[in-house]
């Protein structure tokens, strides 16, 4: 009998653990998948096409026409994008500042890709604006032939936040204003990246 009781008076006190670790315990949530920036014109850490660079033939000085690039797994409360691409092997005036090809912010919450050859202009016609490091659109990649291949960096920001940026005369100055205005409002982040040096 008094085996009985041990054992009931065990099961009980082992239920109610149970049951108090179970009231305790975190619950657990489904982590959100990150950020995805892509595009079907090259492989990440693939060539880049002549056709997005500013060796093309029929691209204008310094300009290009610009891949379509398209994202997914969007952050929760996205309110705006902003697109930097920038070659990470060249440095403007023997400083960290690199080559900015081309920046564009204040892309709606709404937006799941740009398309292939954006027009030039500092303002598109979703309101979002753009700018490379001279001036108002895309600068195709155009590392010389005759040295290693650059890296050209895209990278997509999910923001909190629209930007109250407009463009300056130049471009690097209107990355330090959009860059500092971006910090702390950051959801998410996704990256690709394009190899190119021109034909011989």
């Amino acid at each position: 009998m008094n085996q009985l009781v041990i054992a009931i008076t065990l099961l009980i006190s082992l239920i109610s653990r149970i049951h108090a670790q179970q009231n305790t315990a975190p619950t657990s949530s489904t982590a959100l998948p990150p950020m995805r920036l892509t595009t079907t014109a090259f492989s990440d850490g693939g060539i880049i096409p002549v056709k997005f660079s500013q060796a093309a033939p029929n691209a204008a000085p310094g300009g290009g026409t610009s891949p379509a690039l398209s994202w997914s797994d969007v952050p929760p409360g996205t309110q705006s994008f902003v697109l930097h691409m920038h070659d990470v092997d060249v440095s403007r005036n023997k400083t960290t500042d690199d080559n900015l090809h081309w920046l564009v912010w204040n892309i709606p919450a709404t937006a799941t890709s740009l398309p292939e050859g954006v027009p030039a202009g500092a303002q598109l016609a979703d309101g979002s604006f753009q700018m490379n490091v001279f001036m108002a659109g895309y600068r195709g990649p155009g590392a010389a032939a005759s040295g290693p291949l650059h890296h050209y960096v895209f990278e997509l920001y999910a923001l909190d936040i629209k930007l109250d940026v407009k463009p300056s005369s130049g471009g690097s100055e209107t990355r330090v204003a959009v860059l500092k205005a971006i910090d702390g409002h950051v959801l998410g982040k996704a990256g690709y990246v394009g190899l190119f040096k021109r034909p011989q």
